[in-house]
């Protein structure tokens, strides 16, 4: 019975894990570029109280042993890359990847991060930022004055300058994938660091070699689905009342064997 309470307080603990990953899909269902994660389980060690094939003492095999299991732990927290939905804003300065890919994000201290929101500002200088301050890399600079900007779905950024009538090439976007996504961490600001398990980062141009596409003036909202997480929350929670029942039962269990009396 002492082994229960401990069992069920680690689905408690687990559920509750699964409680912070659901909340924080929810808290970032407006979260441009935003992708869900899902929580997986596993269970813990097992205690053998009798081997399985083991022989009595007339000689027979037992065909299956005693196995006591001692609860569960999250395995892993998957992150799902699948596209969300694109709205158009009118902002010129906005884009939405079609497809696979991320935008490349220079941080002040030189090394790369990759993001999905296409959300682009303007910093003091005319360089392409993100709503943080980080400049898009390679980086690309808006005259002042620039009209008419627009980015092709392959990526190549063009205005027509100030004095000019024809359009004029400012630069173009690369967009990179990874062989597992999922490995990649996610450290704020809709921004993402390579790992060992996401695989060195492949660059291409928009549209190549299974990269997406450039969608000029949309942004990609996030792919959180409120009703599917509001199921998974109801889940949770009876899960949650099932096994602090668990707990209940097993005081419960104690107390009576505690008021035998001979």
């Amino acid at each position: 019975m002492i082994r229960s309470m401990y069992t069920a307080a680690t689905g408690m603990e687990a559920q509750q894990l699964y409680m912070d990953v659901i909340s924080n899909n929810l808290a970032n269902v407006n979260t441009n570029g935003f992708k869900r994660q899902k929580i997986e389980f596993q269970d813990l060690m097992y205690q053998t109280l009798r081997e399985p094939g083991i022989r009595n003492v007339e000689g027979s095999m037992a065909p299956s042993g005693i196995e006591v299991g001692l609860g569960v732990r999250a395995g892993a927290t998957q992150r799902i890359f699948q596209q969300g939905s694109v709205s158009q804003t009118g902002n010129s300065l906005d884009m939405a990847i079609s497809g696979e890919g991320f935008f490349q994000v220079m941080l002040p201290d030189g090394s790369m991060a990759y993001t999905r929101d296409g959300q682009m500002k303007l910093s003091s200088d005319g360089t392409l930022s993100t709503s943080a301050g980080f400049h898009f890399y390679p980086q690309i600079v808006i005259p002042e004055g620039a009209q008419d900007i627009s980015v092709s779905a392959d990526g190549m950024v063009i205005a027509r300058l100030a004095g000019e009538e024809t359009s004029t090439e400012l630069g173009q976007i690369e967009l990179v994938r990874f062989i597992n996504p999922a490995g990649l961490k996610a450290v704020g600001h809709n921004l993402y660091l390579r790992t060992d398990g996401s695989g060195e980062p492949i660059i291409n141009l928009p549209g190549e070699e299974g990269t997406g596409t450039i969608m000029h003036g949309y942004t990609e909202a996030s792919n959180v689905q409120i009703v599917d997480e509001m199921v998974n929350m109801i889940t949770a929670q009876r899960a949650y009342e099932i096994v602090s029942k668990s707990i209940q039962v097993s005081e419960d269990m104690l107390q009576i064997a505690n008021n035998i009396k001979r």
